[in-house]
């Protein structure tokens, strides 16, 4: 039975974790808190307390690193800490995994590593270049697959993970200027989930992949059909985006035989708490 540790048993990786188990892997993983761990492990998910603070901060989380893919998933806090802080955090978890000869790492990073230029983003962009989008996650990136590197990696840029309880609109409600022309880059929670273990699945390894649902339609058109079929106000005005836009090809993982439960934005399902 292949092992899977995920650290971070979050929004994403909780379900992910339950859905890895109903498929008949081995999974256990990190949470931040101590009363989630708790729950968790009445739930059969074997579960620790860990956090990258950005040095490990925790109790029995070793075993963790003794897995056959290591999967992380792991806020960044580029809004808090300084550019540094994620990049660090990387490199603590991969000196961990180098120790524990870990075999695989899969890193979920973000399309926040696109600049907004106007243009149609793809994996093979280059971005080296400062300036270009979501430094402190490009860097993180790069601490992963620089040497030395003994290990298979992947990186999964997810665009907006929405759905269930995220509803895009809301934030917005009643507010004025609010960007409507751009095109959104979204991803459903549970195409999210479905979308990591497919790359487990079919052992993607050694790759960049962008997961974004394969349709983009604009910011306002969303706003609008969620503020009336959810019951909310739409913003009261909008504003152009210019150039200061982008649009994520994610044609990649489709190519790997991968669907879309949900390929349009348009049609995404939410839970009103």
């Amino acid at each position: 039975m292949t092992r899977v540790s995920i650290i971070g048993l979050g929004w994403l990786g909780e379900p992910l974790a339950n859905y890895l188990r109903a498929n008949g892997f081995e999974v256990k993983g990190s949470t931040t808190q101590t009363e989630k761990a708790k729950r968790l492990n009445q739930q059969g998910i074997e579960a620790s307390r860990l956090k990258f603070n950005p040095h490990p901060e925790g109790d029995r989380f070793q075993h963790l690193f003794d897995t056959d893919i290591l999967f992380v998933n792991i806020p960044p806090r580029t809004r808090t800490m300084p550019e540094s802080f994620h990049p660090e955090q990387i490199k603590f978890i991969k000196e961990m995994a180098i120790q524990a000869h870990v075999p695989w790492i899969i890193f979920v990073s973000s399309t926040s590593v696109y600049p907004d230029k106007g243009q149609i983003a793809k994996e093979s962009d280059d971005l080296s270049q400062e300036g270009n989008g979501n430094q402190a996650i490009i860097k993180a990136e790069e601490v992963l697959r620089s040497a030395p590197c003994p290990f298979d990696w992947t990186i999964i840029r997810f665009g907006g993970l929405l759905g269930a309880d995220r509803i895009p609109g809301k934030y917005f409600s009643g507010k004025e200027n609010v960007i409507g022309d751009s095109p959104v880059n979204y991803i459903h929670q549970e195409d999210a989930v479905r979308l990591a273990a497919w790359v487990i699945q079919q052992e993607i390894k050694n790759e960049i992949i962008n997961g974004v649902a394969p349709l983009h339609p604009q910011r306002k058109a969303i706003y609008e059909k969620n503020a009336l079929e959810l019951g909310f106000a739409p913003p009261v005005s909008y504003a152009s985006a210019g150039n200061s836009w982008k649009e994520i090809n994610g044609n990649k993982i489709m190519e790997s035989g991968f669907e879309f439960k949900f390929p349009n934005p348009l049609d995404f399902t939410y839970r009103l708490e």
